[in-house]
């Protein structure tokens, strides 16, 4: 298994993407090999998340910027797949932000719990048939939803119609009061 995974990480680095250029162009300026880099750069992450101050942010940011920017690049490709993909991640992110920030005044005080969080995110995100984004949604998120769409739907309805009622009303009263003071008109008591 280790070394599957050695082998996985090899391939990896010798692909041609963002992150490999960044490490052909450290490994070329500090002449140490881009896999130590990596490990280097992996370990220390790993570690930050562990002990570090500020762990919320750098795992805030690990779940958000990939999928931030893969999510662009679907958006501007005309594959569906990739849409889907990246719809998936944010469904399944939103739900655990939202769970999260009940649970979060307990979880933080978990050894471990930044790292966690982090694994959490970048299994939601891998590019794998494993996919944790992938599994979720199709396992729990799809079948909740399909069981209960019609109520929700009729629940979004209802608010809609008094979200729109409110800002027609809003509106009304905004304008009656410029008009009534572009006018001159006395304030009505």
């Amino acid at each position: 298994m280790f070394g599957k995974l050695k082998e996985r990480f090899e391939k990896f680095l010798n692909e041609k993407n963002f992150v490999t250029d960044c490490l052909a162009k450290i490994e070329e300026k500090t002449g140490v090999h881009r896999r130590y880099v990596a490990t280097g750069s992996v370990s220390f992450i790993g570690l930050y998340l562990v002990f570090g101050y500020g762990a919320s942010l750098l795992c805030n940011l690990i779940g958000f910027v990939y999928p931030a920017y893969f999510s662009i690049k679907a958006i501007e490709s005309s594959n569906k797949e990739d849409d889907t993909k990246w719809l998936t991640y944010w469904v399944v992110y939103g739900i655990f932000s939202v769970a999260e920030f009940f649970s979060d005044i307990f979880l933080y005080w978990f050894p471990f719990y930044y790292a966690g969080k982090c694994l959490f995110l970048l299994w939601c995100m891998a590019p794998v048939a494993w996919n944790g984004s992938q599994i979720l949604y199709n396992r729990l998120v799809r079948p909740f939803f399909l069981k209960h769409q019609a109520s929700v739907d009729s629940v979004v309805n209802e608010l809609s119609g008094q979200a729109i009622h409110a800002a027609e009303s809003l509106t009304r009263g905004a304008t009656k009061l410029v008009t009534d003071h572009a006018l001159g008109h006395p304030k009505s008591q």
